[in-house]
């Protein structure tokens, strides 16, 4: 049956589409979706594309047919995301999903993370939905670390307010690779899966890994929150991305996207991508993509 991509234009909806490619879905069984289809129209020539809006259900139930499984990418508006996503979801049962493989949050019932919160919220509506359904509960980007770099290349640093907590990060295409993965094999029905990196790494690790791809020292600066709030306030960042960075450092401290098991090396059958290596790629990715 066909597999429906959200969110296509997006980093890993994109990676996602790429990675059933790669395991052999034909081009016809597979959706690309994206609210602006003209974003993914470089992909009209593999698979087919539809236009699927979170504010309008409706082109949900236009873009799915009985028995689909729909790949539910998580929206970018935390305030409203879990309305989004229950109506998306009900837009999905009404057409006939045969499942829904949702990207949720690592540790998305226990997190401290606020973000959480709507996941989980989305996680409950799609427990009661009635349909089949897989719950990938994704850590933290690799490339999350990107917007590090400028400052860690410049004055070899890296200043967080996360003390000593610890983050095993993973990279985008390999959490791809996972959607790939559940989305084309049996065996994933009900099931909850928390993603991450195999190795925990404190932000001293994360400097020396900066300091291996930059080719010069860079060490970790800890700072409290409100110093690291200070520094932010300073730099001319509105008070509210002030808040979020600050908020989410918090949640990191206190070990909210530490490794928690070994789910995503099973369903990829191999190690993850080491966070050097990830970056790396990523570096390599803008330049390709600037050039």
């Amino acid at each position: 049956m066909p597999i429906v991509i959200t969110a296509a234009s997006g980093h890993l909806g994109r990676l996602a589409v790429e990675a059933l490619i790669a395991r052999g879905v034909t081009g016809s069984e597979i959706v690309a979706a994206a609210r602006s289809p003209e974003k993914i129209a470089d992909l009209a020539d593999s698979v087919r594309t539809a236009r699927i809006d979170y504010h309008e259900p409706a082109t949900v139930r236009d873009a799915l047919d009985d028995g689909d499984t729909f790949v539910l990418i998580s929206g970018n508006d935390p305030e409203r995301r879990s309305a989004q996503h229950a109506a998306v979801i009900e837009a999905a049962v009404d057409a006939g999903a045969g499942r829904i493989v949702y990207t949720s949050c690592l540790r998305a019932d226990d997190s401290p993370l606020a973000l959480a919160e709507s996941h989980f919220a989305t996680e409950k509506v799609l427990r009661s939905a009635g349909t089949g359904f897989t719950i990938l509960r994704n850590g933290w980007y690799t490339e999350n670390y990107l917007q590090y770099l400028p400052e860690a290349r410049d004055r070899g640093v890296l200043v967080a307010s996360v003390g000593e907590g610890r983050v095993a990060p993973a990279t985008r295409r390999d959490l791809a690779e996972a959607i790939a993965v559940v989305a084309t094999t049996d065996g994933h029905e009900g099931r909850v899966y928390e993603l991450n990196g195999d190795t925990d790494l404190t932000y001293h690790d994360i400097a020396a890994a900066f300091s291996a791809v930059l080719g010069r020292e860079v060490v970790y600066r800890p700072v409290s929150s409100d110093e690291h709030r200070s520094i932010l306030s300073d730099a001319g960042l509105p008070e509210p991305v002030v808040e979020a960075i600050v908020g989410i450092d918090a949640g990191l401290r206190q070990g909210a996207m530490a490794r928690v098991g070994d789910d995503l090396t099973r369903l990829l059958g191999r190690p993850t991508t080491s966070f050097v290596d990830g970056i790396r790629a990523a570096i390599e990715g803008q330049t390709t993509n600037a050039q």
